[in-house]
């Protein structure tokens, strides 16, 4: 008898050296209602133990499937055959609208002062969150919220 599967994610939320403990823990919470997981790629500009971090989190952390990655290197070994791995990037033309996620999606995003290193942005489908009124970027964890839930909405329906 083969072991039942498990449904993939709704999405994959990832955050590649994220260093704002309360970006995370809003990302988390926003995973939470989501039913999404949350992947961490190290090194951290806090601790995940940090007050900032749990008190953004609230009790939602307790609902968040998190992964916690060593490195890029290290998430990378994690991805099964045929991962689809988004990155999410100022310097994308591709809108986020049109990317046609498909649940287990992984959706992901830079640090907050700097983005994705090049190296990693150009490896990867490129997404854009477009900003008629200008602007840099949106933050982070709005930024996360925006896509996952855009992903949500055109895989379920909503």
């Amino acid at each position: 008898m083969s072991e039942p599967q498990t449904a993939a994610p709704l999405v994959r939320v990832v955050l590649f050296e994220p260093e704002k403990a309360g970006n995370v823990g809003n990302i988390a919470r926003t995973c939470a209602v989501l039913g999404a997981e949350l992947h961490l790629i190290r090194p951290f500009g806090f601790r995940l133990g940090d007050r900032e971090f749990k008190r953004a989190g609230m009790d939602y952390l307790e609902g968040v499937t998190l992964h916690d990655h060593a490195s890029w290197t290290a998430f990378q070994g994690t991805l099964q055959p045929g991962a689809r791995v988004f990155a999410f990037s100022t310097h994308a033309t591709e809108v986020y609208t049109r990317a046609g996620f498909q649940r287990g999606d992984y959706l992901l995003f830079g640090p907050e002062s700097r983005g994705l290193p090049v190296w990693l942005r150009d490896a990867l489908p490129r997404l854009k969150l477009p900003q008629p009124g200008g602007g840099r970027s949106l933050n982070l964890s709005v930024a996360a919220g925006v896509a996952a839930f855009e992903a949500g909405r055109q895989i379920e329906g909503w």
